[in-house]
């Protein structure tokens, strides 16, 4: 299901996408953050709550009305239809850091479930796995955060900045 609500005018577009998420405030504020940097989202489903108006009303606020939203059914349906991007992870098990890796103007930044990450068919399938290095000595960080954090850098690295 696609819910495309704006259309910017680029050509190729750092995108994030979301697997299964549990929280519906999580999910709401990556939401959020993609309208106000006008990226797409993707969600591959199941969801761990119903995916509603009401349930990210809270956290995505009035922005899921300008978010380029598109809901895929399950990880399969995901790939079909971005099989000639690159697929980034972000993963508190990659070997690679986020701050050493060159980003590309399609490549799409996953995040997996807050309870669980993704599952290894997913990672397995990924182009390139990312960690966001934590020097203070946490073991993660929210994923809403992690994934704001990595959105800003690729999209630095692609000169997004530089066209607005």
């Amino acid at each position: 299901m696609t819910l495309r609500r704006r259309t910017l005018k680029r050509d190729k577009f750092v995108r994030l996408a979301v697997y299964q998420p549990d929280i519906a405030q999580n999910l709401g504020a990556m939401i959020r953050l993609c309208a106000c940097f006008g990226v797409p989202i993707d969600v591959i489903e199941p969801c761990g709550f119903p995916f509603s108006v009401k349930a990210l009303r809270r956290s995505a606020m009035d922005y899921a009305d300008i978010a380029d939203i598109t809901r895929h059914n399950d990880w399969e349906a995901f790939l079909k239809c971005h099989d000639a991007s690159r697929i980034v992870l972000l993963t508190t098990k990659a070997p690679k850091s986020l701050w050493n890796f060159n980003f590309e103007s399609d490549d799409i930044l996953l995040v997996g479930r807050e309870s669980a990450g993704v599952p290894t068919k997913v990672a397995n399938n990924s182009d390139e796995m990312l960690l966001l290095p934590m020097p203070g000595g946490g073991r993660s960080m929210n994923v809403a955060m992690s994934a704001g954090i990595a959105l800003g850098e690729a999209m630095r690295q692609v000169g997004f900045w530089n066209e607005t």
